[in-house]
């Protein structure tokens, strides 16, 4: 009986190593990373572990094959160990600029067939290496802070270049439209237009939503909202805090109530600055107008220093003064009155020099009305840039997207709050309220949103660079506008508009370089002081 017993014992012992090198054996061909050395000893640890327990091991249950998708096992434990390969987008970090991602799915480069049970314990562990990854940041900290200070600033200047080419644009249809509505369909509601034009910037925000979903069509809609408002939200607390990493504390408090008050101080200033446009119109000549008007650019550089803290820096001064010379010759050189838009819309010029001489019915008022329009108009620039834009160094897709997110609130104010006006000029008499119909309404149309197309890009353009710069770059569309009615036309330009065009251009071709060279050395030096206070550290 004992003899039996010893046989039998014998021969499930000899059954068991059989089926549980089997086992094992399939495992380790499968997963085949590991050297002969530890193949052997973690099968002896595994034959023994076997052997002690009975058969009905959780473990050995557990891992058996459970479907096989592009040549890669899928082991039971996995799953019900809660290891879920499959993306969750709405977990993702918000992040400014998505970057790209590591894959949540096993690594194809062998690693993923090393075996899930290794250890002489029997327990399932994952001790498979994380595939190497390089970020933007890694290799970003092996160039030099001269290198990083140069790309970043290239970028900003690259952003900055296809909004100023936008804006050009735009800038010069809205005028030509402008002129065509006032001079040749008679419609000329001074109140109305600016009402209209200023509020037609609540649309900047919804059309940026629409260009970037379009870009990040493939994410998903709650992930993509709540990225975008995440970074709105944190561009606000900067923009409130002047900092670039907000503390703790600032980063629990709302930073709505701040730009709400921003909005109606900022929008008071461009009304009154765009409003002293349209008086001055049709009391001044387009000459007086075109001249005094673009003298914004020097008062932009005079608020910036007491208030953007910039420093007199000779090529500046040089330079603005350069590009209001150019202005002069063009506005005073023709006989011809000089045509040009107004930033908050409307237009001068085109009509016959006596209709422009008539309508001049009081110049010294006139140009008193206008030049508090061109100090409004510095003033409103280096305001806007102050209280409302991020600090130095947010990238360029933040400054962007803040931009025209500002310029939309700028443009909701104007619409729901700035038409109280309307009823009183209309009793008065003083405006009779009238919609244009028929062809008047699609020039207009198109005049409104080109000038919405132009503030948008104006207000990214201050955000990346400064007003100065910003200022001055809107003297271009004089030029521009002069080769478009040449063009459009047939008529020659005129010496003045000729050489006040080079002045212009040249005024603003140093101006940038100025201001290439300022921002580069202040991002150098910052990146050094940063190094320093590191190595001190």
């Amino acid at each position: 009986m004992t003899k039996n017993n010893e046989a039998s014992h014998v021969q499930f012992e000899a059954q068991l190593d059989s089926s549980s090198t089997t086992s094992l054996d399939d495992t380790l061909n499968i997963h085949n990373t590991s050297t002969p050395q530890q193949s052997t000893s973690n099968t002896s640890s595994r034959l023994s572990s076997r052997i002690s327990s009975p058969l009905t091991s959780p473990t050995s249950q557990s891992f058996r094959r459970d479907e096989k998708t592009n040549g890669h096992l899928t082991a039971k434990f996995e799953k019900e160990a809660g290891y879920d390969s499959g993306p969750n987008l709405d977990d993702q970090e918000d992040d400014d600029m998505s970057g790209p991602r590591p894959s949540l799915h096993r690594p194809t480069d062998g690693r993923s067939h090393q075996p899930l049970l290794h250890d002489d314990r029997g327990r399932a562990s994952y001790h498979s290496p994380r595939p190497t990854m390089i970020t933007r940041k890694s290799h970003m900290s092996t160039r030099s802070p001269d290198t990083a200070a140069r790309l970043e600033t290239r970028k900003k200047y690259t952003y900055a270049g296809f909004f100023l080419l936008l804006s050009l644009v735009a800038f010069t249809i809205q005028t030509e439209t402008a002129v065509y509505i006032q001079h040749t369909l008679k419609w000329n509601k001074a109140y109305a237009m600016l009402w209209l034009t200023h509020g037609s910037w609540s649309l900047l925000w919804p059309t940026q939503l629409l260009i970037l979903r379009i870009q990040k069509r493939k994410m998903p809609w709650k992930a993509f909202w709540r990225r975008h408002v995440h970074i709105v939200r944190t561009t606000a607390q900067m923009v409130m805090t002047q900092d670039l990493h907000p503390s703790g504390r600032t980063t629990q408090k709302s930073p709505v109530p701040y730009i709400l008050k921003m909005t109606a101080f900022v929008t008071t200033a461009l009304t009154v600055a765009g409003g002293s446009w349209y008086v001055a119109v049709d009391l001044t000549s387009a000459s007086d107008l075109t001249a005094i008007y673009n003298c914004s650019a020097f008062f932009a550089y005079a608020f910036s220093v007491p208030l953007l803290k910039e420093k007199l820096r000779f090529d500046k001064i040089f330079s603005v003064l350069v590009a209001i010379v150019g202005v002069l010759v063009v506005a005073y050189g023709d006989a011809a009155p000089t045509k040009h838009g107004g930033k908050s819309g409307g237009s001068v010029g085109g009509a016959p020099t006596d209709a422009e001489n008539e309508n001049a019915k009081n110049r010294t008022v006139g140009n008193i009305v206008i030049g508090i329009g061109s100090v409004m108009y510095g003033l409103y620039e280096v305001m806007y840039k102050k209280l409302a834009c991020p600090p130095e160094g947010t990238s360029p897709g933040r400054g962007m997207i803040f931009a025209n997110t500002f310029g939309s609130l700028i443009g909701c104010f104007t619409f729901f709050v700035l038409w109280i006006p309307l009823p009183f000029l209309h009793y008065l008499g003083w405006e009779k309220f009238e919609l244009p119909h028929g062809r008047a309404a699609w020039m207009l149309s198109i005049s409104v949103l080109a000038n919405a197309t132009f503030s948008g890009c104006f207000l990214v353009l201050i955000s990346l660079t400064s007003p100065v710069l910003s200022s001055v770059a809107a003297l271009l569309t004089i030029f521009l506008v002069a080769i478009v009615d040449w063009v459009r036309t047939g008529q020659p330009l005129s010496a003045a508009a000729i050489a006040g065009g080079i002045l212009i251009i040249a005024a603003f071709l140093l101006l940038s370089w100025s201001t290439y060279r300022e921002m580069d050395e202040e991002r150098r030096k910052k990146v050094d002081d940063e190094l320093e206070s590191s190595d001190s550290d």
